[in-house]
């Protein structure tokens, strides 16, 4: 999905810290939240950076929306998506530290 994070996960695979592999996580994202991160991704390597046409992006490739399951992107839908996820995660990772 991203390089340079594949390329951190294997570096820290390499030297036989696996728990380093993905430090910031307390917990592996859903599917969702994977299809959104490859959508978000191909949009942000077209270009598009604006949340606004992020948004209309997302609506235009069908992406599901993780947390609401809607596909009627907005940018008030992103940010709320993006908030809730990573207020998950930061849960996650205070309840069970790095490495999941």
């Amino acid at each position: 999905m991203d390089a340079f994070k594949d390329r951190l996960s294997q570096r820290a695979r390499d030297t036989s810290r696996p728990a380093l592999a993905h430090q910031c996580r307390g917990r592996e994202i859903t599917p969702a939240e994977a299809e959104l991160a490859r959508g978000l991704m191909a949009i942000y390597g077209e270009g598009t950076h604006d949340y606004a046409a992020v948004a209309e992006a997302l609506a235009a490739k069908g992406v599901t929306a993780p947390k609401s399951g809607r596909t009627d992107w907005t940018e008030a839908l992103l940010v709320a998506e993006l908030a809730e996820i990573n207020g998950e995660l930061d849960a996650a990772y205070a309840e069970h530290g790095y490495g999941a």
